[in-house]
């Protein structure tokens, strides 16, 4: 049971950090707000916010996304998009309103401020790698394989223009959106 009180603990002083964090963000500008006033306005030490974010950077870049990676291993075998579609049905379904609008903001920053552009440029290879080897693992095929790397590919080639037009029109359902656009790459792209 203690296990789960520290869990909660941490996951809430994370939203903390991270609610502050945009909260000056809006007021102050990205460039303009130190980690020490994040961790000020979060009611935590900077080591703290260390523990955390290795970087102010890392509270907006996207190295993992624990509800994908999660939903993906829930998926059956099948053909990778369909996979990869099913993955992020589930994984915005994980999801509260509060979390997709957090989730949101943080994809309006990335998109919108210039080293953030970079930072999850460097960053992504990472996170394509981890999806690349689960749908191998559910299409029975290798990893390296063209069409593995192909179908990942298109998939977040998809879901990233989906994103950079959420970041500039909030009123998109970034979600519904995202899957109407796979449903679209599933069907074979039709005109």
């Amino acid at each position: 049971m203690a296990e789960g009180l520290r869990e909660r603990k941490k996951a809430r002083t994370r939203e903390a950090i991270l609610r502050e964090a945009f909260r000056l963000f809006r007021e102050r500008g990205y460039d303009a707000t130190t980690v020490e006033q994040i961790a000020e306005a979060a009611e935590v030490s900077p080591a703290t916010f260390f523990r955390y974010f290795p970087s102010k950077e890392h509270l907006v870049t996207l190295d993992r996304f624990p509800p994908l990676a999660e939903a993906l291993a829930a998926q059956p075998p099948g053909h990778p998009v369909t996979v990869l579609r099913g993955a992020f049905r589930e994984a915005f379904a994980s999801l509260t309103p509060e979390q997709i609008a957090a989730g949101h903001e943080r994809e309006v920053f990335a998109a919108t401020v210039p080293e953030l552009v970079a930072a999850n440029l460097r960053r992504s290879p990472g996170l394509i790698h981890e999806v690349r080897a689960a749908v191998a693992e559910r299409a029975g095929r290798d990893a390296d394989d063209p069409a593995i790397r192909n179908a990942v590919g298109a998939v977040f080639g998809v879901v990233a223009m989906v994103w950079l037009q959420w970041a500039r029109d909030p009123d998109l359902d970034g979600p519904a959106a995202i899957d109407e656009a796979l449903a679209h790459l599933e069907a074979g792209l039709p005109l």
